[in-house]
């Protein structure tokens, strides 16, 4: 029979509504067992494990991040899959994040929530719990189909470390811009073959992450004051800036010399655009042109989730900026499309 783990962190799915105050308040496991009685008809062996204290998807950490990874690696040979129910608002985040720390995964780890508590009427917990199940048994010739991290929602499959919230109202609450889905569940499941990723190597942990990593959003009257904050933060190693289209940036002589001087200073500094599709190319415009003479890494295609968690987990295993930059490039696990492949 198919085992699969559920791992509880908390969020939406599992809140109910505080009879004094009205808000919704992180509850436990078991009301989320009893609101689904239909998991005890799937053939397969269920088990669960529960943070101590379950916490909303805002509040998740790098030390909630590890708790997981570490969670599934020490139990990877008993479970044929793994489904962790999370709070939407930090979903992809802790999808990108996990997709670095457990590198080559062979087996599921399927992150679902819900937009509405599984205890309403018209919640939507209920369908992406049971599909999200569904999906993390599948196997073709004695082998998992969904050998990666991914994100179920609203009756499809993504890259996890492909997607971000877009919407706080619909039940498709997640996007992946430069990716094909995974899979569409209607009354069959599709899957894109071609979408799937493919491991290439020996399934480990490393979760290690650097926290020392800030971001810089470029908005049209950003203050010299602000960047250098900024950029004076004690013990920086990374920046993520957002950037305007294929890479732009302001070209005002003093933005330039601040960033000239952090990477001089060893700053890692990774360019990702604002934008939810296409690639970041430096050089394509003269306002980035200087980006890529100071040695700004480029983002590519990259979410910011995806860019964020990568920096800082590149961060924690190298101290070699060419090594750093040469991995912030190119996919580490299926987070970005090759330069390689532009034509």
């Amino acid at each position: 029979m198919t085992s699969i783990l559920l791992i509880y962190t908390g969020g939406t799915i599992g809140m109910m509504e505080d009879h004094e105050s009205g808000a919704l308040i992180p509850f436990d496991f078991q009301h989320l067992a009893d609101q689904v009685p239909e998991l005890k008809r799937f053939d397969v062996s269920l088990s669960a494990e529960a943070f101590d204290e379950v916490v909303d998807s805002s509040d998740i950490k790098i030390d909630h991040w590890q708790r997981i990874a570490r969670l599934i690696y020490r139990r990877y040979d008993e479970f044929d899959g793994f489904v962790i129910l999370h709070g939407t608002d930090t979903m992809a985040y802790t999808a990108s994040a996990l997709s670095f720390m457990l590198p080559n995964i062979a087996k599921p780890v399927v992150i679902t929530g819900s937009q509405l508590p599984i205890g309403m009427i018209r919640t939507d917990g209920k369908e992406n719990l049971i599909s999200s199940i569904q999906l993390a048994t599948l196997k073709q010739q004695g082998r998992a189909v969904v050998q990666e991290v991914a994100i179920y929602f609203g009756s499809e499959l993504y890259r996890g470390n492909r997607t971000y919230k877009y919407s706080t109202e619909d039940f498709e609450a997640f996007k992946s811009p430069n990716h094909p889905k995974l899979a569409a569940a209607g009354i069959h499941i599709f899957f894109d073959q071609n979408a799937l990723y493919k491991p290439s190597g020996a399934f480990e942990l490393k979760d290690r992450m650097d926290e020392h990593v800030a971001v810089l959003r470029i908005v049209p009257g950003l203050r010299p004051e602000m960047v250098k904050a900024i950029l004076e933060i004690p013990d920086l190693r990374g920046l993520i800036i957002e950037s305007f289209g294929s890479g732009n940036a302001m070209t005002d002589k003093w933005f330039l010399d601040l960033l000239r001087e952090g990477v001089k200073k060893g700053l890692n500094i990774v360019n990702v655009t604002q934008c939810d599709r296409g690639f970041v190319e430096q050089g394509r415009y003269e306002t980035s042109h200087e980006l890529n003479k100071m040695g700004v890494i480029p983002g590519g295609d990259m979410t910011f989730e995806a860019a964020y968690t990568k920096l800082m987990h590149v961060l924690a295993y190298s101290n070699d900026r060419e090594e750093l930059a040469r991995k912030m490039v190119e996919p580490l696990a299926g987070e970005m499309t090759s330069y390689s492949t532009l034509v």
